[in-house]
This record gives structure tokens, C-alpha cells and sequence, in this order.
């Protein structure tokens, strides 16, 4: 019997005939940063921006040789797996049916078209992906087609074990530990069923946006569970209930090995990755390189491969991206201040700021009483212990404020 080494090694070689193998590079800042040999496997530079192209394209190969005639293939993605699908569609000659949430994002779709070209076809249903999904179900149930999962399929797990393949291939060793971004579980579980057999001294981190640890909650209870809540903003990432396949395959790991990483946090090393290097990463792209900070004291010494799982960022959500990351730095905060109503009071309020210290935002909300009036006001600074001596001079003046930069009710509907 073939082994899943062997199958995952056998995928990879056929895999060359859709594109070459993505990068695996040294990366010099994190290392000196974290005194270790840190490496990226760079999926953001596949055909697609993602790994996922490897799962899809193995699936759909597989189909079509077990059965030829299979020429109409469906799913139900807002991302990277509709991106693959699309492009291996093409690469296949045969027809692709791709159902989008309504709300999906032009450039997104854009996207999707582009790589699948007259071989696919668009279909936007659903304000939420639940209801994209069933749509897509019944319309293959309908259509005779194939359904092709995003991650909860064996085939699709197998090509994603192409990452590691050529991980190890292009190390030329086996690392001490690989950092691995966890959604529905595709990439960890393929990428880890090839490792424990072909380097089993290898180690690993699974990393999670707060918002979004589906394999969290199925360690916990021993089960795949569906969370009552994701925060979308890691969409990369933000699976609501990992794959039963996935887990099957997961469910050995230890809860300690799992990282919880937040989201304004994992903004930081977006901006950084960007400034530093000149990666573009998607936020679940960058969940990796994120967690190195929490496992400074594991590296230490060691030979470290994260992958950087894609970088499909949309540079309109940029502003979105830098404002998360200076608010979770602490340079930037949000004040409602209850001003008085009275001459040369605002101009009392200004000189408390100090040289490094800038008005982002500057909004009268309304008057709470007849000689005060509440102000929504943002201030960037250049270092987060500035607004200690700018709250101690409201103190001292009497000045009434809150900070609301970490209220999350408030800020939705304020900022």
C-alpha cells in the first residue's frame, strides 16, 4: 500500500507541470531578531498567491482520472480556494461554476475571472457564506458536477502536502519546527501527515486568529464544533468549524501547541513584513511570522519554517491594516473628552499636546448639557508612554474623557 509520504511526493512531481516550486527563503531580520535560522516558505508567490491552487488542481486531477467524462466542477469560496479552482479549471479545459457571497469583494472576483478565463462562471448568492454554500451543493446535486472542498477531501489534503515536500527538498534537512496558519485545516493536516513520516524529529506550532480558532474549540471538545462567532478580518483563516477530515488527522496535537494570535496584532507584522522586506501578505499569510514572538524562547538556536500561506491583499484595506496596527501598538487612541463650553477651552486642550503628539480625528458628537458638549478626538503619537503625560494634564485640569480606543461596542459605531 502507498504510503501518504509517497502519494504526497508522487503529487508534487506531477505538480510541476502546473508551476514551479514557490521559494523557500532565508529570511535575515527575523533571524537576528529571534537569535534562530528563521525561513519562509513563501506560498504568496504560487500562480495564485496561495496554496491552495495545489489542493484544488490535485483534486480536480483526480477526478478526471477517475472519471473523464466529470467535465463540471463547483464551489463555494470568497478566497483562495476559488482562485485555485479557477485556475486549474483552465489548466484542465473544463467548466468551473464558482458561488460568491454577495458581498464578495469586486477586486476578489476580479480575480477569480481573470484566472479562469471563459472556463468559469461567476455566480454571487447569499449575504453570508452558509447560504453560498448550500446554493453551491444543490446546484451541483442539480447539475450532475463535482463539488471540489476546500479542505475537508483527502485529495485536496494530499496536494497541500506539496508544501512539504518541497520544504524539505529545497532545506536540504529536516527543520526543528515548522509554523503552520490552521482554517479548516487543509494545509496543517496535509503538510503535517508528510512530515511525521519523512522527519519525524520535526516539530510544530498551529497558529489561529483569536476570532477564528476552530481547531481550539475541536481539541477542547475532542469533536469539530461550529463557533457561535468568527471575526472575518483574518478571511484566510476565519473557518467557522474545521473539517471532519482534518481533524481526523489533527486531532493528536496538544491544546499548548496552538497559538491565539489578534487580530490588530497580526496588522504589526503585515506593515513590517511590507516595510522591511517588501512582502505583501494577506492577514492569515502573515499569522505565522506573527507567532514568532510568542515562541522566541522554543527557537532560540533552531532552524524555523513558516509559511506564509498567501498574500491576496486587497491595498484598499491598507488604511484598515495601519489603523488596527497603530492602535494595537498603543501610538494611536480615541478620546471622547467633555469640553467645556467656553472660550479658549479648546485652545487649552491643544497645549497639553505634546511636539510628537498629531490630531487624526476631531468630531463633535453633541452637547451633553448646556456648558459641555462631548468630542470624539484621535490622536497618533510617536511612542505609546506620550499619552500618559497627556492624560495626567487632563487629570490636573479637570478635564472629563474616556478612552474608548479598546471599547469595542463604542468603536464600531464611533470610529
Amino acid at each position: 500500500m502507498t504510503s501518504f509520504a509517497d502519494a504526497a511526493r508522487s503529487t508534487t512531481r506531477a505538480l510541476r507541470d502546473l508551476f514551479p516550486r514557490t521559494p523557500l527563503q532565508r529570511n535575515d531580520h527575523l533571524s537576528r531578531r529571534y537569535d534562530a535560522d528563521v525561513w519562509l516558505k513563501r506560498e504568496d508567490l504560487s500562480p495564485v498567491r496561495s496554496y491552495k491552487l495545489r489542493g484544488a488542481w490535485n483534486a480536480m486531477r483526480k477526478v478526471r482520472a477517475a472519471n473523464p467524462a466529470q467535465r463540471h466542477f463547483v464551489c463555494a469560496s470568497a478566497g483562495n480556494h476559488a482562485q485555485g479552482m479557477a485556475f486549474a479549471c483552465r489548466h484542465f479545459g473544463v467548466q468551473g461554476t464558482i458561488f460568491m457571497p454577495v458581498t464578495t469583494p469586486q477586486q476578489k472576483i476580479d480575480k477569480t475571472r481573470a484566472f479562469g478565463g471563459d472556463f468559469v462562471t461567476i455566480r454571487l448568492t447569499g449575504d453570508y457564506f452558509d447560504q453560498t454554500l448550500a446554493a453551491a451543493q444543490t446546484f451541483c446535486i442539480d447539475k450532475g458536477a463535482h463539488f471540489l472542498a476546500p479542505f475537508d477531501d483527502a485529495d485536496v489534503i494530499e496536494g497541500q502536502a506539496s508544501v512539504a515536500v518541497e520544504m524539505l527538498d529545497q532545506l536540504g534537512r529536516a527543520p526543528d519546527m515548522v509554523v503552520l496558519p490552521v482554517g479548516g485545516g487543509g494545509l496543517a493536516s496535509g503538510v503535517t501527515a508528510y512530515l511525521r513520516e519523512a522527519a519525524p524529529d520535526t516539530t510544530f506550532r498551529f497558529v489561529e486568529p483569536l476570532g477564528g480558532a476552530s481547531l481550539s474549540a475541536a481539541l477542547n471538545a475532542r469533536e469539530p464544533v461550529k463557533l457561535t462567532r468568527v471575526n472575518s478580518f483574518v478571511d484566510g483563516a476565519a473557518v467557522a468549524r474545521i473539517g471532519e477530515r482534518n481533524f481526523a488527522m489533527l486531532n493528536w496535537i496538544k491544546p499548548e501547541e496552538v497559538l491565539l494570535l489578534p487580530e490588530d496584532r497580526i496588522c504589526v507584522t503585515m506593515l513590517e513584513m511590507l516595510n522591511v522586506d517588501g512582502i505583501v501578505l494577506e492577514p492569515a499569510g502573515a499569522l505565522s511570522v506573527d507567532a514568532l514572538q510568542d515562541i522566541a524562547g522554543d527557537i532560540r538556536g533552531k532552524t524555523v519554517v513558516c509559511v506564509t500561506s498567501g498574500g491576496n491583499f486587497d491595498f484598499e484595506r491598507l488604511p484598515e491594516v495601519k489603523e488596527r496596527a497603530q492602535r494595537f501598538s498603543g501610538v494611536k487612541k480615541y478620546f471622547i473628552l467633555r469640553m467645556p463650553q467656553r472660550p479658549g477651552a479648546l485652545r487649552e486642550f491643544l497645549e497639553m499636546l505634546g511636539p510628537d503628539d498629531d490630531i487624526a480625528r476631531f468630531e463633535y458628537l453633541k452637547k451633553s448639557a448646556r456648558n459641555f458638549g462631548s468630542v470624539l478626538i484621535g490622536i497618533e503619537t510617536s511612542a505609546p508612554q506620550n499619552f500618559r503625560a497627556l492624560t495626567d494634564q487632563l487629570d490636573a485640569s479637570g478635564f472629563q474623557y474616556r478612552d474608548i480606543t479598546s471599547d469595542e461596542l463604542l468603536a464600531e459605531f464611533l470610529i
